[in-house]
């Protein structure tokens, strides 16, 4: 009986080691993905592929899964209840992050509004988009700051967070001195909004994305990861692009939006940057397809980017340490016919 009971005791003994054991691989394997700052889960803006949604709502949410997003930012229901939208996420296994719900649609009823998305399971609602006269120096634009803020404080009643989402306008000054949009999250506690910077409209604004995800640190849960290609004098709309200035042109080839790493953003440092700002969700998004791709290939690619910065981040902090890999960026050569150098390497 004792031998056994020897027996018996070595054998717990081994069992705990080898549990030990795994827990402490698992607990390095989180720890080295937190030290690489590369993790961020990825999201899409769904109004990236909005025709798509139009015609097969289940069956490119199924798509976008496939690609490796693990989560959706809604432009729209498409007639589609938030029942059923809640179920399909979590059949195809998507998180439901947010949505882009158009201002005037908050102000006519604001409850509906954060009824339905809080029941599909969205952390966050957001402003998309404001017209003219709400931008700063616009007749409304005072008046927005207090529409925000109470539509701010419902969303937090409910368990909700209020976003913004930027332009280029809102880099206008303000008779303060201030950008627009500093002056808004000046003027509207960050307990009633947080930002949701897009990173292609702060740079095309003339301002440096990174150092605007720094600048809100700890206040943006949420970053808008968005490439373009800009090139000589920018004459036309590019507003226009997106149909939302009636009576522009739409052809424009001083400006295009480009998936991810096809374009003049260094997605690799934003990726890094949102990471030490204290993000939680990356969004891709592409307001128009280019390069002959369609929104479906468009969006794969940035996928494709995404995933091999990962990689060569994931290379330079075996081999190296984080910090000491100063690859060069590779080639790529699909940029719409213009050899150009594209974002997608390891890069510190």
């Amino acid at each position: 009986m004792k031998k056994f009971s020897i027996l018996l005791m070595f054998v717990v003994a081994l069992m705990s080691l080898a549990s030990c054991g795994g827990a402490s691989k698992k607990n390095a394997e989180a720890q080295q993905c937190e030290h690489k700052g590369q993790c961020l889960p990825v999201g899409l803006q769904l109004y990236s592929v909005r025709d798509d949604m139009a015609k097969d709502f289940k069956g490119t949410l199924q798509q976008v899964k496939a690609m490796g997003y693990d989560g959706v930012e809604f432009a729209g229901l498409f007639d589609n209840s938030p029942a059923d939208v809640k179920a399909m996420c979590a059949e195809i296994g998507l998180n439901p992050i947010s949505a882009h719900v158009p201002l005037a649609d908050m102000l006519a009823d604001v409850d509906k509004v954060i009824a339905d998305y809080k029941a599909i399971g969205c952390e966050y609602i957001v402003v998309p988009y404001v017209t003219e006269e709400r931008r700063p120096g616009g007749d409304k634009f005072n008046q927005m700051i207090e529409e925000i803020r109470t539509i701010g404080a419902k969303c937090k009643e409910a368990g909700l967070t209020l976003l913004y989402h930027n332009h280029d306008f809102e880099f206008a000054k303000t008779e303060s001195g201030e950008f627009g949009l500093d002056y808004l999250y000046a003027n509207v506690s960050a307990d009633l909004l947080q930002t949701e910077l897009d990173e292609c409209w702060v740079r095309y604004a003339g301002q440096d994305p990174v150092a605007y995800l720094q600048k809100y640190e700890g206040r943006s849960p949420v970053v808008h990861l968005k490439d373009y290609y800009a090139s000589g004098e920018q004459k036309e709309d590019p507003y226009a692009l997106i149909g939302l200035n009636e009576g522009e042109k739409k052809e424009n080839t001083a400006f295009e939006f480009r998936p991810l790493g096809y374009g003049v953003q260094d997605v690799p440092a934003l990726m890094k940057a949102a990471k030490h700002a204290g993000s939680k969700w990356l969004i891709v998004e592409q307001d128009q397809p280019s390069m002959g791709k369609t929104p479906l290939e468009c969006v794969a690619l940035s996928m494709e980017t995404i995933q091999a910065i990962r990689q060569d981040n994931s290379k330079c902090d075996h081999n190296h340490g984080e910090g000491s890999c100063d690859h060069k960026d590779e080639k790529k050569e699909d940029c719409s016919g213009d050899e150009k150098t594209c974002s997608g390497s390891c890069k510190h």
